[in-house]
């Protein structure tokens, strides 16, 4: 029984609590969305050098057998772009022809182009429309760029690629260069002596060993310099470089807005106090890249992909800049948590009931947030309803456990326990499957430690019996794997070792619900509070 003293402080107690854990989401969130200001790259009186180019709005892929590339959406591009950027550079003439006549018209240089792969018949092609568009814009066009990590991909030799060169060399006057990935100019020198300036990709976040944003440009500068040396006296173009602003993180290299906006400001800075020739990749998020590269690939541009401004080249930027709505989603959720818990049981109660509501608002709408950048299909999008319903059904039995049960709420509870066995099993299932991914399929694979935080926290500390084989496998699954993704992720890697914990904390849960005597749920009488 609650006594006379308890009671007395339980509701100021319960109403500090509420204040505290609105502070800390709104923090949370704050935080996440503040605006950061850095010096603008590019200003109204000076323009950077080029930027890659790819036509294709948010619904289109090259992937699909037939696309439509639509003049009126380059030529929008073009107007937009031409108020930052001196050039483009595309890589494939398929619907391209005429790119080169609009880019005159406001002003745009181009690089033009040419696809290169293992089909001769397509590659013909492509080299074909590549020269006449050359020779018919001689203006427009002030490079051609004849493959681009052709060799990466295994899809030509280095002597072929050199003949492919050199014969566009004849029958043009622009310069002719292949683009690479810097490693394959170092495993194909004999490409070098057929073009006339070397383009080299420079990705800190994708390179074998990925470099944080703290040395990516002490990275980019050494081999620039390399190359430089090397291969004296060509000029070299880094017709790549950039830096993703969502995905997952890799090693020390962790993708973000703000971390977009300081490589490419403080590289055009630096590129051109240097005198160096660069191109930044890209112009204009790619979702279409999702599904070769996961979710990082689609967002390396200066403009999402609805051509909205990013802030990514000028004034503040946020790394949530929706944060307030997403605050408003887990605000909500949060408050139908505690309205249906109704009044916490004690003291305890009365702190825990708040913070379980505000983690578990915190998390789901995180997850949605991850899910509204990284989700693809229909099928994402289910995946991801499921876990929030998962989570909202925890939620609620974590609460309920906490409330003093009247009428209705002593029958949820009830019906809640009943089931609990399968929502742990759900939750280790789930946390073998991500397991399981990030072991054997870990590089284009999210960190889903917000999605299973909540389930982990509640069936640790109010455990409940489940079938304990069962419980044993998904157990040993979960565990074995925390030590193998953090070897493959490196010890560095902040997102790693918060998925490792989450792990942790999941694998315990499933160790206490197993190790329970007794067949079935903990019954409710037993179970009115989270307690170890």
């Amino acid at each position: 029984m609650t006594t006379p003293t308890v009671s007395r402080f339980l509701v100021p107690v319960y109403c500090l609590a509420l204040l505290l854990c609105a502070g800390a989401l709104g923090a949370f969130w704050f935080e996440r969305g503040r605006d950061n200001h850095l010096p603008d790259a590019a200003t109204a009186e000076h323009k950077l050098q080029c930027v890659s180019y790819s036509p294709f709005d948010a619904d289109q892929s090259p992937l699909v057998t037939r696309f439509e590339v639509r003049p009126a959406r380059i030529d929008a591009d073009f107007a937009l772009l031409s108020q930052y950027f001196s050039c483009v550079r595309t890589y494939s003439m398929t619907g391209m022809t005429e790119l080169p006549a609009i880019a005159e018209k406001y002003g745009l240089k181009v690089m033009l182009g040419a696809w290169v792969n293992s089909d001769p018949k397509a590659t013909r092609l492509e080299l074909e429309q590549l020269i006449a568009a050359a020779n018919r814009y001689p203006d427009a066009v002030s490079a051609v760029v004849v493959g681009n990590e052709s060799l990466l991909r295994k899809e030509i030799t280095g002597k072929r690629l050199a003949q492919l060169i050199t014969e566009v060399k004849g029958r043009i006057k622009q310069p002719v260069t292949y683009a690479d990935v810097w490693e394959f100019w170092l495993k194909h020198p004999d490409v070098a002596p057929a073009v006339d300036f070397i383009t080299i990709h420079l990705l800190p976040y994708w390179e074998d060993e990925p470099t944080g944003i703290d040395r990516a440009l002490e990275h980019v500068a050494e081999i620039r310099e390399q190359f430089g040396r090397r291969f004296a006296p060509k000029d070299i173009l880094i017709g790549e470089t950039g830096w993703p602003s969502e995905g997952r993180q890799r090693e020390t290299a962790v993708p973000s807005r703000l971390n977009q906006a300081r490589f490419v400001r403080d590289f055009a800075a630096m590129a051109e106090h240097n005198g160096w020739r660069y191109n930044l990749i890209e112009a204009f998020d790619q979702p279409w890249k999702r599904n070769n590269e996961g979710a990082v690939g689609g967002y390396w541009g200066l403009f999402d992909a609805q051509r909205n401004d990013k802030h990514i080249l000028a004034g503040p930027v946020s790394n949530v800049p929706l944060w307030s709505g997403w605050l408003q989603v887990s605000a909500l959720l949060a408050a139908l948590i505690l309205l249906a818990a109704g009044r916490p049981r004690d003291l305890r109660s009365a702190l825990l009931l708040p913070a379980l509501a505000a983690l578990g608002g915190a998390c789901v709408g995180w997850w949605l947030h991850l899910g509204a950048y990284g989700n693809r299909n229909a099928w994402e999008w289910t995946w991801t309803a499921l876990l929030v319903a998962l989570n909202v059904v925890v939620l609620a039995r974590g609460a309920l456990l906490l409330a003093a049960h009247r009428g209705w709420r002593t029958q949820w509870c009830a019906w809640l326990e009943s089931r609990a066995d399968l929502w742990l099993l759900a939750s280790g299932f789930t946390g073998a499957i991500f397991m399981l991914q990030l072991v054997f399929d870990p590089r284009y694979r999210e960190f889903p430690s917000c999605a299973l935080l909540v389930p982990a926290l509640v069936y640790l500390f109010a455990p409940v019996r489940a079938a304990r084989r069962e419980s044993r496998l998904l157990l040993a699954i979960v565990a074995l794997g925390i030590p193998a993704q953090l070897a493959q992720e490196g010890l560095l890697n902040a997102q790693a070792w918060g998925w490792a914990a989450v792990a942790l904390l999941l694998a315990a849960a499933l160790w206490r619900g197993a190790a329970l005597p007794q067949a079935g749920a903990v019954p409710v009488a037993k179970s009115r509070g989270i307690a170890a």
